[in-house]
């Protein structure tokens, strides 16, 4: 069976705030189809490690290597890398003044990607698919927070991204809108998106991960598949960790 290929690979990659060392020399490798859940305390550097991947956040050092290509400085092709590399925030960040469907079209065609018309058949398709077509023309304050947020996960699809990360998309939501959310996501999961997500939902991690990385320190201190992280966790920190939030 051959074996999959890379899609994102980083190494040494350090980030700094001042004098404050948010990743310390992170190396790992994501590889094309595999769900990589990413979970540790607050302020353990997860969110800092997503913004970094598709160059919201300038690495201090090391590399990021995209699809074979070094990225790490590659600021002139910003469009292209966000294009590809689709990313969910824990605030939604929709357009408050544009509709739904604006929202969904007006990155693909200002960047060339797609015609107006492909793209409103784009949007349409995709709102079919997550049940809110009677939204198309309703404005982001109208919607629910679970809503929203599929909304937001669906403008990034809207790209054809080949990799989806995920920063605690589920965060800002009420407890009853969290299953919508995590309902889509494991959607995309069954269909062979590459996806890396920053959540606290231990149930998704178990149910869909391909492998489960823990961060602390600025630092990956375990990565395994589901079953043996939460199973038989071998570093002590993850022990504890584990002990406190299950």
């Amino acid at each position: 069976m051959t074996e999959a290929p890379k899609m994102i690979e980083t190494i040494n990659l350090c980030k700094n705030f001042g004098g404050n060392k948010v990743l310390c020399g992170i190396s790992c490798n994501v590889k094309q189809g595999e769900k990589i859940v990413v979970v540790g305390p607050s302020g353990s550097g997860k969110s800092t490690f997503l913004r970094c991947l598709n160059l919201l956040e300038k690495p201090s050092s090391g590399q990021i290597i995209f699809e074979g290509e070094d990225i790490t400085h590659a600021y002139k092709k910003l469009n292209r890398v966000r294009q590809k590399m689709g990313m969910v925030f824990q605030n939604f960040n929709l357009f408050p003044h544009l509709t739904v469907k604006k929202n969904l079209t007006l990155a693909p065609v200002q960047l060339g990607i797609m015609s107006q018309k492909q793209a409103d058949e784009k949007a349409d398709g995709l709102l079919c698919r997550i049940g809110l077509s009677d939204k198309a023309d309703t404005y982001p304050n109208m919607l629910s927070g679970g809503q929203k947020q599929r909304i937001a996960i669906t403008r990034s699809l809207a790209m054809n991204p080949d990799v989806m990360l995920f920063d605690e998309p589920t965060s800002s939501l009420d407890p009853e809108m969290v299953g919508e959310v995590l309902s889509l996501m494991k959607e995309l999961a069954n269909e062979g998106m590459t996806m890396i997500v920053v959540t606290h939902e231990m149930g998704f991690a178990r149910e869909v991960a391909t492998k489960v990385m823990f961060m602390d320190g600025g630092q990956i201190l375990e990565e395994a598949p589901p079953e043996r992280f939460f199973g038989s966790p071998g570093h002590p920190r993850l022990a504890d960790f584990l002990g406190k939030i299950l």
